[in-house]
């Protein structure tokens, strides 16, 4: 690495929620939505879209979350758009969490941490979410290398989509679930951390009474699931509980969908930041 690590993801990250509102929005620049903006579905229409978001909305959330598929499948021409995505959104003040979901062993785990970790990196975000069903002990080059740059990572814990469930509710020989093993696993990476360590979880916002997991990891959990998928802002008291104030709603296609408008943009996504606000402090 060439620089000096950063303040720690999680100090970075709740100075944002709580200047911003605690909202992370998507840059999902599927097909469909890009047709929904009258752009193309290529490299100029990636472009477009990846710019519109960015200036309308990052000097108003805490963290963008783009979705590494949506460029990858443009091959290098891609990469180069998601790279002046990544710089122009931090230039602005805005965190980035990288929606890769690495997981790999040894040498290729490591070259991934490299690849969106390292501040030497043109791809280096604040935080990158990983899957750790390889075992959680094949995510070490990553987190690593993440507290000594000062990154996050999220780490695939209880996953809105149904299929997760027979891998994240599956019970060990201990009687504990993979999910909450994933869970402990984060708690201790977190321990004494101060305000808010900087290893979270991934845990869906749709998925209901979660009272039965330890949510209380001292780190924040990224909640997919708001807006198109069906949750609401009031719903997250009831699947987080006491942990509320450390989650990080994620809202795509509720925001995206107003675009190409950037006031629309705005407006969206001050409504939801508002409501997200709202619900966290009746909770």
């Amino acid at each position: 690495m060439t620089s000096a690590p950063l303040t720690p993801f999680g100090t970075r990250l709740r100075a944002a929620m709580d200047d911003r509102g605690p909202l992370c929005v998507g840059i999902d620049p599927h097909a469909a939505l890009l047709a929904s903006w009258g752009l193309d579905d290529g490299i100029a229409g990636l472009e477009r879209f990846s710019r519109t978001v960015v200036e309308a909305l990052a000097d108003q959330v805490a963290v963008f979350k783009p979705q590494a598929a949506f460029f990858e499948r443009f091959g290098s021409k891609g990469i180069a758009v998601l790279e002046r995505t990544v710089a122009d959104a931090r230039a602005a003040g805005t965190l980035v969490v990288m929606d890769a979901k690495r997981g790999d062993i040894g040498s290729t785990m490591a070259a991934y941490a490299q690849t969106f970790l390292d501040p030497a990196s043109p791809l280096f975000s604040d935080a990158l979410t990983v899957s750790p069903y390889l075992g959680y002990g094949s995510l070490a080059p990553a987190v690593e290398l993440a507290r000594a740059s000062g990154a996050g990572l999220f780490v695939l814990a209880l996953t809105s989509n149904p299929e997760g469930a027979e891998v994240q509710r599956a019970v060990r020989e201990d009687g504990r679930t993979i999910g909450a093993t994933m869970l402990a696993h984060l708690a201790a990476e977190n321990a004494g951390a101060e305000p808010m360590g900087s290893f979270g979880a991934v845990v869906g916002a749709t998925l209901g009474d979660l009272s039965s997991f330890d949510l209380d990891i001292n780190g924040p959990l990224l909640a997919p699931g708001i807006g198109a998928q069906g949750a609401t802002a009031a719903d997250l008291p009831g699947v987080f509980g006491a942990a509320v104030r450390n989650v990080v709603p994620n809202v795509s296609r509720g925001v995206l969908r107003h675009g190409p408008d950037a006031g629309a943009l705005r407006a969206s996504a001050r409504q939801f930041a508002d409501e997200v606000r709202q619900a966290v402090a009746t909770a």
